[in-house]
């Protein structure tokens, strides 16, 4: 996708992990504390835009989408305009609106004749090229999900976390906690996580999940990867900002 992804050389745990683990405290332990205290950052934003780039493993195939996005989390709100594959196609969700169906207008091709389509969010049609439905879209839902799993996971043994202090995403500074699951148990939803923490604003900005291998040696294959750039935060967005009536929407 054409970012730049380092890790400072060799592995280095943070104090507070060294800490935990002299005291034989689960391994995941510090690594939800540091997700909380992100999530409690996160709590905080009203409402953003960014750019979302989104790569999913979806019936066999790695599909990649570059999405322009503006959400809020209460009422959920999400407004998306593709850039590409499908450029020009908008998607617009407001939770208790449209009877909780998303709208979607395509920009070309036979289908933008027809309009903008309402189409529930778990249909086979919204999910044709989704792992998960808008409903689950955001920093937000990412983060609680996550954080959901790990606790999970915190019950069962069989974890490594390693701590990247000094990775950077594009130009961005990040921390990075890795956590990686040996061998496939019905517990672990993925052999390998991994969350970027931004430094600065300590917000979520990219999480990847890898599958387990299907032989010893083989690279385990990427599921899914949700990057957010260009996030601007609380920034004022309001009802017309998430209105198919709005008039710099194509709806």
């Amino acid at each position: 996708m054409g970012f730049l992804l380092s890790f400072a050389i060799g592995i280095c745990r943070s104090p507070l992990a060294l800490a935990q683990e002299s005291q034989k405290e689960h391994p995941l332990i510090p690594a939800i504390k540091l997700t909380q205290q992100s999530q409690a950052v996160l709590n905080q934003v009203q409402d953003y835009e960014a750019t979302l780039i989104k790569r999913e493993r979806v019936k066999g195939q790695l599909l990649a989408q570059r999405i322009f996005m503006k959400l809020r989390p209460r009422p959920f709100s999400v407004y998306m305009k593709f850039e590409e594959p499908h450029a020009g196609r908008e998607v617009l969700y407001v939770h208790g609106k449209n009877n909780n169906q998303l709208a979607v207008h395509e920009a070309s091709g036979l289908t933008a004749i027809v309009g903008t389509v309402n189409l529930d969010p778990a249909s086979p049609t919204a999910m044709a090229e989704n792992r998960h439905p808008i409903t689950h879209v955001g920093m937000h839902n990412m983060l609680a999900m996550l954080l959901e799993q790990w606790e999970l996971e915190s019950k069962y043994g069989e974890i490594d976390v390693q701590y990247y202090p000094n990775a950077k995403l594009g130009n961005a500074e990040c921390e990075v906690i890795e956590v990686t699951h040996p061998r496939p148990r019905k517990q672990f939803n993925y052999h390998k996580t991994r969350l970027y923490l931004e430094k600065q604003s300590r917000l979520p900005i990219r999480i990847e999940n890898y599958d387990f291998p299907r032989t010893e040696g083989e690279r385990p294959p990427l599921a899914e990867e949700y990057t957010y750039l260009n996030v601007k935060a609380n920034i004022g967005l309001t009802d017309a900002d998430f209105d198919q009536g709005n008039p710099k929407y194509n709806f």
